[in-house]
């Protein structure tokens, strides 16, 4: 698996990284088909073909129900090959959804998220978004927040997974790296990619293969069509893709391989 520099964080990220939803959640998620929740056993083994595929980017959040905590504990010994992405903003308890960008809240959501993941720090960390980028942004601080903590040697780059293209050129301004969706039949977000290309800052791509719903792309092979497409756009740094199936992860580096 390729790696690329993810701006100038001095992080080095393969082009794929593993989602981790389906470790944690499957209440309220807009895939396509249901699904159980993964043992551990099933976790350690698409860790393994994750690592033996090239692939060094986990992706997860507190939203994602007890993925942290389940990460943390299969990984404890392995923690230095991976380069750790979680989120903050977010909250699933209960089988619903809150959100909290205040500064108290950061903190408290940094300080839960090491210790879930059994690290001492966190390589990324995004703004969960709820839509409401500019708001958000501007009246929390919340990069301002997220800055501080990455002053205080707890972050090594942060930045934000934003809906909306607004969002995306000022998180761009105010942070190292954006999180955005893009796929061939959601382009609007191209432009903070262009951006942020022009900036040397990092791109990580989310729903690259349209949340399951690959029937609305053209093409024989939809899957490498879509992760080709993503792949080739000019600085894009990491596509995250949520599996619990080590055969579809292997298609989808041999896509970009």
């Amino acid at each position: 698996m390729k790696q690329r520099a993810l701006g100038t964080t001095g992080l080095n990220v393969s082009l794929i990284g593993l989602g981790t939803v389906k470790f944690g959640r499957n209440q309220n998620v807009k895939y396509p088909q249901a699904f159980e929740l993964p043992d551990d056993q099933h976790i350690i083994e698409l860790l393994k073909c994750a690592r033996d595929l090239g692939i060094n980017v986990l992706d997860t959040a507190p939203a994602y129900g007890s993925s942290e905590e389940r990460l943390g504990k299969l990984i404890k010994t392995s923690r230095r090959e991976w380069v750790l992405a979680t989120k903050v903003g977010e909250e699933f308890i209960n089988g619903e959804s809150y959100f909290n960008f205040t500064p108290e809240h950061t903190k408290l959501s940094i300080e839960r998220s090491l210790k879930r993941l059994n690290t001492d720090y966190l390589d990324i960390v995004l703004v969960h978004s709820d839509g409401n980028d500019i708001y958000n942004i501007r009246h929390f601080g919340i990069l301002e927040s997220l800055l501080e903590l990455k002053q205080q040697g707890l972050i090594r780059a942060f930045g934000m997974s934003t809906k909306t293209v607004e969002g995306g050129m000022l998180a761009l301004q105010k942070s190292d790296i954006v999180m955005v969706t893009y796929h061939p039949i959601y382009t609007e977000e191209q432009a903070v990619i262009a951006k942020a290309y022009d900036l040397n800052k990092g791109v990580l791509i989310k729903k690259a293969l349209a949340s399951g719903h690959l029937q609305k792309i053209e093409g024989e092979d939809p899957v490498a069509t879509s992760l080709r497409f993503v792949a080739n756009e000019p600085g894009v740094s990491n596509i995250v893709i949520g599996t619990l199936d080590a055969n579809h992860l292997k298609q989808n580096v041999a896509c970009l391989s």
